[in-house]
């Protein structure tokens, strides 16, 4: 692995108070929040890992990792966050060359964390009833260097679903029990379903829907993650803790009896 930075590579700067920017070293000279006016190729040929210094601040030059490209994301929409994230790849038992569809792109994080587990032979398949937050999201894709994996289509799930024979569906939508029949014709058998709500009425009633169709390992969880704040005086509780997201259900297609 390369110990500098090459040419057309996208690198993550970090300042000392741990916020990201991810810059594409082909881009053009622009300015950058929290740099001022930048040229990406002066990053060419610097050493990861190392410290340098961008007008009048610091920051950490390193490759960018999965977590880099989520936290350093432009929102416009609540995302999935990476907690949640964890949860849907290993539930749904999603791996390279896999096809897997989502509705619901929003910011484009769930896509992002989707493409990358299933590059560089699969592809991410993103519906979604608003063009403004595909093209939003499609800027944050190919930032992260992901785009390659990724098709979108203007589309209402719960109207249909164009493709069949797919390894997972992830709905991310207000109403994800109108969708579950569609979701059964295009799974492969074996195939995993998963929505992710907010509101345990949008659980239930997805979770009545499942269970008028050939799914098993039906199973929803709330995931609330409190972090440890570790210093020489001992450890406690961070102040910050981020309670309740939302409501991930899953569930697995089998054939009918």
């Amino acid at each position: 692995m390369k110990k500098v930075v090459e040419k057309n590579y996208v690198v993550v700067l970090i300042d000392s108070n741990l916020k990201k920017i991810i810059v594409d070293t082909a881009g053009k000279t622009d300015k950058i929040k929290g740099v001022g006016v930048f040229d990406p190729k002066s990053l060419v040929g610097r050493e990861y890992g190392k410290q340098l210094e961008i007008g009048n601040k610091k920051f950490w030059l390193l490759r960018p990792s999965l977590l880099d490209k989520l936290q350093s994301l432009k929102r416009r929409a609540q995302i999935i966050l990476p907690r949640d994230l964890g949860h849907i790849l290993i539930n749904c038992s999603i791996e390279s060359g896999q096809t897997v569809l989502e509705a619901g792109i929003g910011s484009g994080s769930l896509t992002i964390a989707l493409a990358n587990a299933v590059a560089p032979d699969g592809r991410v398949i993103s519906y979604d009833i608003r063009e403004d937050f595909i093209e939003h999201s499609m800027k944050n894709i190919k930032k992260a260097w992901l785009a390659h994996y990724v098709s979108t289509k203007l589309k209402d799930v719960t109207k249909g679903i164009d493709e069949n024979d797919l390894d997972v569906i992830i709905l991310d939508i207000p109403n994800p029990w109108k969708a579950v029949n569609h979701a059964w014709n295009a799974l492969k058998v074996g195939g995993y379903f998963c929505s992710f709500s907010p509101l345990t009425t949008q659980v239930e009633s997805t979770v009545k829907e499942l269970e008028k169709y050939s799914f098993i390992e039906v199973k929803t969880f709330e995931n609330i993650q409190r972090e440890m704040v570790v210093s020489n005086h001992g450890m406690r509780p961070s102040f910050d803790m981020l309670g309740h997201t939302g409501y991930l259900t899953f569930a697995r297609k089998i054939l009918p009896p």
